[in-house]
């Protein structure tokens, strides 16, 4: 499956339904690294460990830079993020395959050069467990 097609969706904090976002370019990998602890005892003859609590890292999710609207992504995320509020994120594959998630964010936008796009990263903080809903079978 090609990652084209991968939609991402947010939902401010109080609002009902979620605004989907045009201009994605990239996403991040998805996933947790649990934490190897070494639980090696003095009588053990190796290296014992155990699989601690993970760490997502940083979700950075590029797009397009596009201001000529109240309704831009770049204008709905920023909003959202000087906020300082967290806000529920929505990241749908094209086999409909969901993860949801709540996160802080925070933007940045990119440098830019002779014949280059200019483009902005958000940058979320998880601030729950991702949801995996897998599609309904055909």
């Amino acid at each position: 499956m090609l990652a084209n097609g991968i939609t991402l969706e947010v939902k401010k904090e109080g609002a009902a339904d979620y605004v989907m976002l045009n201009d994605l370019q990239e996403v991040p990998d998805l996933g947790v690294e649990p934490e190897k602890v070494d639980n090696t005892r003095l009588k053990d003859k190796m290296k014992h460990s155990e699989l601690g609590i993970g760490d997502p890292g940083d979700l950075a999710y590029k797009f397009a830079y596009e201001n000529s609207s109240a309704n831009s992504d770049y204008r709905v995320l920023r909003e959202i993020c000087d906020s300082g509020k967290v806000a529920s994120y929505r990241e749908t594959f094209p086999d409909g395959t969901k993860f949801e998630y709540d996160a802080y964010g925070n933007i940045k936008i990119g440098g830019g050069g002779v014949n280059a796009a200019i483009a902005f990263t958000l940058t979320l903080a998880l601030q729950s467990d991702i949801k995996v809903t897998d599609p309904v079978a055909e």
